[in-house]
């Protein structure tokens, strides 16, 4: 089953120690995290994508803390047990029901369970959710 969760992005210098920088200024206000992936973007830019548990807690703190973040944008949670193709079996019901796929990030936690981020467009998340059911 999918859960919708709200995530945010901002845009750092890539150089070494920006995201542990971020982090730990986020750490220190006391953000917990889902997810947070980072990646190159042009120029010597790095976008860091976060995933809140408490969203209104992050815009609060990122507020205090001067950081630029883009408006929320929402992303689809899959967790589960871990098995051969499951990412590809939430993929192909994305596709079936016409959806393409932004971009997912996927992690199997070494115990049997993995969890997947998928980014869709915003108009299709209520019926990426649906689809994932």
């Amino acid at each position: 089953m999918a859960e919708i969760v709200t995530y945010f992005s901002l845009t750092v210098a890539n150089k070494p120690g920006e995201g542990a920088k971020l982090l730990t200024s986020l750490k220190d206000a006391g953000i917990n995290m889902l997810a947070f992936w980072g990646y190159p973007v042009k120029g010597k830019k790095a976008q860091l994508d976060i995933a809140p548990t408490d969203p209104k807690a992050f815009t609060k703190a990122a507020k205090k803390l001067g950081l630029e973040v883009s408006a929320k944008q929402s992303s689809l949670y899959v967790a589960g047990a871990d098995q051969p193709g499951t990412v590809a079996e939430s993929l192909a019901k994305l596709a079936a029901a016409g959806i393409s796929v932004r971009a997912a990030q996927a992690l199997s936690t070494g115990d049997g369970k993995f969890a997947v981020l998928i980014q869709v467009a915003d108009d299709d998340v209520k019926k990426a959710k649906k689809a994932l059911k």
